[in-house]
């Protein structure tokens, strides 16, 4: 019985603890994000790579009195495959004009940009970023480099609200979609988000299940 009142975010980190993932997380000096990035690696939910300067990274958890013990910082200036990614960003764009200086620049001093190549590169299997970026220049980096998953016609986002009230109880569970992406959709893409909010409700009602 104590299983079915665990909450959505309850079920998604028991879910997370069974298969560790690396996570990259692309504003390393961010206060918010460093303090995350100690929690999530002190709870066990994923393996955590900070994209940043080291020092301001540090400084910043000296600051808000971080222990980033268990938590990777990368640097793209002495990350050892930088190059390689700035190669194949160029061979990725090249026929959207970029240069190897121009991809060069983009790895070497664009976290997201650089985040992104791990993750095209296998060397991640996850970029979270937004706490002081745009929507618009997250998504760039991800819609030029990884692009859209098959079947899907327009990218939007969803956010998740649980509602805890008489009606509904602790597993009343609300996804909204596209509150972020697309300003003024029209019919064609209306139906996309929708079809893509449920696709995620679908994989949230099957991490419920999975620890009921």
């Amino acid at each position: 019985m104590e299983e079915l009142l665990m909450s959505v975010i309850d079920q998604i980190k028991a879910k997370a603890k069974t298969n560790v993932k690396h996570i990259v997380l692309a504003e390393g000096d961010e206060p918010r994000t460093v303090q995350a990035a100690a929690k999530i690696v002190a709870e066990g939910l994923a393996k955590i790579s900070l994209v940043g300067n080291p020092e301001s990274i540090r400084n910043v958890a000296a600051q808000t009195g971080t222990d980033l013990a268990g938590v990777e910082i990368v640097d793209p200036a002495t990350w050892p495959k930088s190059e390689a990614y700035a190669q194949k960003l160029c061979e990725l764009r090249q026929k959207k004009g970029m240069t190897m200086e121009q991809a060069t620049d983009l790895v070497y001093h664009n976290t997201l940009y650089f985040a992104t190549m791990m993750l095209k590169m296998d060397d991640a299997d996850g970029m979270v970023a937004g706490a002081i970026n745009s929507t618009g220049n997250v998504l760039r980096p991800a819609l030029q480099i990884i692009k859209m998953a098959p079947g899907i016609s327009t990218a939007s986002s969803c956010f998740i609200m649980e509602l805890q009230t008489k009606e509904y109880g602790s597993d009343g569970v609300m996804l909204f979609g596209d509150c972020a992406v697309n300003i003024e959709p029209n019919s064609d893409e209306l139906a996309a988000i929708a079809i893509a909010t449920a696709s995620t409700c679908k994989s949230l009602l099957e991490i419920g299940r999975a620890h009921v």
